[in-house]
């Protein structure tokens, strides 16, 4: 494999032992505030615990090495949870309990291995007719702003009488986290959700409002809290139609990063090791961490940035950086520890990363030139962003079974369907 004299370090290169162990970290950290926050954010729109911090950082690292066998280490990706699915997660649980979540996932994985063969044998020219700007730049949105209210509640912007010290704890984690993503330089400017909660936490714990107790009653050491299919839960149905929708956004999401990531190593990751690749990697790991317990894993944007900055695009890095997070899912403590951050502090890291998710569905519309003087694209963005943000629910009810499809999940699907099957405007 030729190397790409932009990167410090390619693919099958191997830096140091001490290089090589500093650099894995900086993966673990980049890759931390997103993959604990998963979730955190599950757990708090569903109102109780469905989803365990530790068994998401195991998920993340035996998901990356998944990914890096089914790609034969030809892609340096870091594999982590996916925003997309907090809402539809918290709505199937609600619908039938850890089943109904768990079960979507899988479901979700075992199409992307399904995919992954299509394309095998058929190539990917049809994913991009199914997939178009205009469906995924909406349906984007819709993933950012849809849990909006959450952000404001967990902040106590709600009317009611409101907390000083929390008000000003989530002003500090947002200004944070944004001050460092605007001005930051060198390794910092990859962590700013990590800065931003670290920054509210310190702040939070002067002002009175962190309980230290539960981490001394935890554990040093302790097994994740697997969830397993047919001994903790059955398999439930009721939420599929919830959560593999969703999938549609991931797909494209999964090609835009290795897109990227090609540009990054100038190599093309889609043709080599090609995209039935990754995305039965993707497929595997999603699979797999949703059987352990977990939501999805997949690729994601804080992995890329990290190579962006450091030109270190080295498997050895990403591989060492799995068994690193696999390790802190069995520190109690420390796990414990991530479980007390205060509400506040997490509603201004949510009102900016909530946020920029939504701005990032306009970029792709903007990038992509979309033209709304054109009828046929206010039409799909509009019944996608009224649908989505709007609760809608559509359920389909059985004499043994009622089946709902919520306002996410139902936008997604018209929009392909109105993509389809609306007539081009005549010229």
């Amino acid at each position: 494999m030729k190397k790409n004299p932009n990167l410090i370090l390619d693919v099958h290169e191997k830096p140091s032992t001490g290089k090589l162990i500093i650099l894995a970290f900086q993966h673990v950290f980049a890759m931390f505030g997103a993959t604990v926050l998963v979730p955190i954010l599950v757990n708090s729109a569903a109102g109780e615990e469905v989803l365990s911090i530790s068994v998401a950082l195991f998920a993340a690292g035996i998901g990356t090495l998944m990914f890096v066998l089914c790609t034969k280490g030809k892609s340096p990706t870091f594999l982590g949870g996916s925003f997309a699915y907090i809402a539809p997660v918290a709505a199937a649980y609600t619908m039938g309990g850890i089943g109904a979540a768990f079960t979507g996932i899988m479901v979700v994985g075992i199409i992307y291995i399904v995919i992954s063969y299509i394309i095998k044998f058929t190539g990917k020219g049809w994913i991009e007719t199914l997939l178009p700007p205009i469906v995924v730049g909406p349906m984007i949105m819709i993933i950012g702003l849809v849990l909006a209210s959450a952000a404001v509640g967990q902040i106590g912007l709600t009317g009611e009488i409101m907390e000083w010290k929390g008000i000003v704890v989530a002003l500090v984690a947002f200004l944070t986290a944004t001050l460092v993503s605007l001005r930051a330089k060198g390794f910092l400017k990859v962590i700013p959700i990590l800065s931003g909660i670290i920054a509210g936490y310190v702040l939070a714990f002067i002002l009175g409002m962190v309980d230290f107790e539960p981490i001394l009653a935890a554990s040093f050491f302790k097994m994740p809290n697997f969830q397993l299919p047919f001994i903790h839960y059955d398999l439930s149905w009721v939420g599929l139609l919830t959560i593999v929708p969703i999938g549609i956004v991931t797909l494209a999401e999964h090609v835009g990063n290795q897109k990227v990531l090609s540009s990054i190593l100038d190599r093309d990751i889609l043709q080599d090791p090609g995209l039935d690749r990754t995305l039965l990697g993707d497929g595997v790991a999603t699979f797999f961490s949703a059987f352990l317990g977990n939501s999805d894993t997949t690729t994601y944007g804080e992995n890329l940035s990290v190579i962006g900055f450091t030109k270190i695009a080295s498997v050895a890095v990403i591989v060492l950086a799995a068994f690193f997070s696999m390790a802190l899912g069995f520190f109690d403590q420390f796990t414990t520890a991530i479980k007390t951050i205060p509400t506040p502090v997490l509603g201004g890291i949510s009102v900016l990363l909530f946020g920029f998710i939504a701005s990032n569905g306009i970029k792709v519309l903007v990038d992509n030139n979309i033209d709304f003087g054109k009828v046929r694209n206010v039409v799909i963005s509009s019944v996608m962003l009224v649908l989505g943000l709007g609760g809608a629910v559509l359920s389909i009810t059985t004499k043994d079974l009622t089946i709902s499809v919520s306002g996410m999940s139902l936008a997604a699907i018209l929009g392909v369907l109105l993509n389809l099957f609306l007539p081009q405007e005549s010229v």
